[in-house]
């Protein structure tokens, strides 16, 4: 199982205060998981959920969500996973301040850092916070930001939404992150729909998406899959050209330049 946050096609969220639940999530065939200590905690149980998440982190690991800057569980998460064994990357929700962005990257000390961009703020300063050094990749908070822009997404696209992510992948791309990671899907029983958001977003420039449930993640990972019929254009395309020192040059009728190499390059590396 890949537990890298910049590789990652999907990550698997599981209530922090669980750590029976871990070595299952990681067995999921998702690329990682990630230990919720935010939403999937009660307030009142916030203290003891991050005890046993780190103890049960150690034993399994993956990346953990902690809590948001300015909540009163935060600095106890941060100074709790800051380096602990088995912590592969931390998610820092309701990121919205660069410089509380900042802040939070120095203490992890080089710990990957997945930032959750889900509220109008954060859309609006995302290319700021991407380009804060320990940043590892963006990922969108797509029903927060919903609620907190005030906007109703009725389309089964999320056509309401579009500029939101695009902001999000273009913000990635600009500061030489890797693809954001798209936001879940909270009916995890439409398998249709899932794939169908999935190309959607992988469309728009995402290259990954996170995932409430296990039965979600095979479906993920054949939606962005590329089809036979693009990794034999990619072969092509590829052996054709070589290199492609200079000059653009054709393959079976097609003219090729450094782009259509590239694109072809990238098929080839997902298949």
């Amino acid at each position: 199982m890949t537990t890298t946050i910049a590789d990652a096609r999907t990550l698997l969220f599981v209530p922090g205060g669980k750590p029976e639940l871990f070595a299952k999530a990681a067995a999921s065939g998702a690329d990682g998981f990630i230990a919720d200590l935010e939403d999937a905690v009660a307030p009142e149980a916030k203290d003891a959920a991050r005890a046993l998440a780190v103890e049960g982190l150690a034993q399994a690991p993956g990346v953990v969500r902690i809590n948001a800057v300015g909540t009163p569980w935060h600095n106890a998460d941060l100074a709790a996973v800051a380096g602990a064994p088995g912590v592969t990357g931390v998610m820092l929700p309701k990121a919205e301040d660069a410089e509380a962005v900042r802040a939070v990257a120095e203490r992890l000390a080089g710990t990957p850092l997945l930032l959750l961009v889900e509220s109008a703020l954060g859309v609006r300063d995302v290319a700021a916070l991407a380009q804060v050094p320990g940043v590892t990749r963006l990922s969108f908070g797509n029903l927060d930001f919903a609620l907190d822009a005030g906007i109703e997404p009725r389309s089964d696209d999320e056509d309401e939404l579009l500029f939101a992510r695009s902001a999000i992948t273009l913000a990635s791309r600009a500061a030489g992150l890797p693809g954001p990671m798209d936001g879940v899907l909270g009916d995890f029983r439409n398998d249709d729909l899932m794939a169908r958001r999935t190309r959607r977003a992988f469309d728009l420039g995402f290259r990954g998406k996170l995932c409430i449930h296990p039965r979600q993640v095979a479906v993920v990972h054949e939606a962005i899959a590329p089809s036979e019929e693009e990794v034999a254009w990619a072969r092509r395309i590829v052996d054709g050209a070589g290199a492609l020192e200079g000059a653009a040059v054709q393959v079976d009728g097609e003219m090729v330049d450094r782009p259509v190499l590239l694109k072809a390059r990238d098929i080839l590396a997902r298949a």
